[in-house]
């Protein structure tokens, strides 16, 4: 069954920040070289909770898809590019996730393989999308409400806004209690919805993508404890 991890690593100096940007072209080569790697993807962040389109220079990401769980939690804690990583950051932590639903493509491929999995216990919704230039700042106008919107959001487990490239690309990646909180906030009468309608309405996107993940684990810790304890409280 495929995995797809998320690590997100908190460099905290000039330095480390500094080696953390130069990584995103740096890291290539080594991520290419990795075993069992498929699909991958090196990302920065945004301020705040990094829905903004202004870089935060100390939260840089790695998305990578591997065959299974074993491989997957083996490669990210073993491999060099990303103990090269783990040596620099202050702060790491992983998901691990199993692909459930997922449509469109991201650079030209799709990279989720789904397979049937139970939707009980915590879910998390990745969106991706190539913004055409001429609509870029209709796009990040709609940011900021739907950013307060998840905020408040008394549901959501953990949410932050990565992307490729600054402005062009952006993804979002959350991570809810069950399907049905999550589909309540996306479908209902917000920010949001209203966001959604426009992007169809406008043809914003040149490229995008919506998957949906059932969360397997994590390892790692963020702001100093693991995000899904707040999924075991709830439960």
């Amino acid at each position: 069954m495929q995995t797809v991890s998320i690590s997100f690593f908190r460099f905290p100096t000039g330095f480390s920040k500094v080696w953390a940007f130069a990584m995103m072209g740096l890291a290539r080569s080594q991520m290419r070289r990795l075993d069992g790697v498929g699909f991958w993807k090196l990302c920065g962040s945004g301020t705040g909770e990094g829905f903004t389109p202004i870089p935060n220079t100390a939260v840089y990401s790695i998305l990578a898809t591997w065959p299974d769980e074993e491989t997957a939690r083996l490669q990210t804690r073993s491999a060099p590019v990303f103990l090269r990583y783990l040596k620099r950051a202050s702060e790491c932590w992983t998901v691990f996730l199993a692909p459930i639903s997922a449509r469109g493509e991201w650079s030209g491929v799709r990279p989720f393989k789904t397979t049937d999995h139970t939707d009980q216990g915590p879910v998390a919704a990745l969106t991706r999308a190539t913004i055409r230039p001429l609509k870029a700042l209709k796009f990040w106008r709609r940011v900021p409400d739907i950013s307060s919107v998840i905020g408040a959001d008394g549901n959501v487990i953990f949410k932050i806004g990565i992307g490729e490239v600054p402005l062009m690309h952006q993804i979002t990646f959350s991570i809810w209690p069950d399907t049905r909180a999550m589909a309540d906030f996306a479908r209902g009468d917000g920010p949001h919805a209203r966001a959604i309608r426009a992007v169809r309405e406008g043809d914003w996107f040149s490229e995008e993508l919506y998957a949906r993940f059932h969360v397997l684990g994590d390892s790692g810790t963020w702001q100093g404890r693991s995000p899904l304890t707040r999924s075991e409280v709830a439960a």
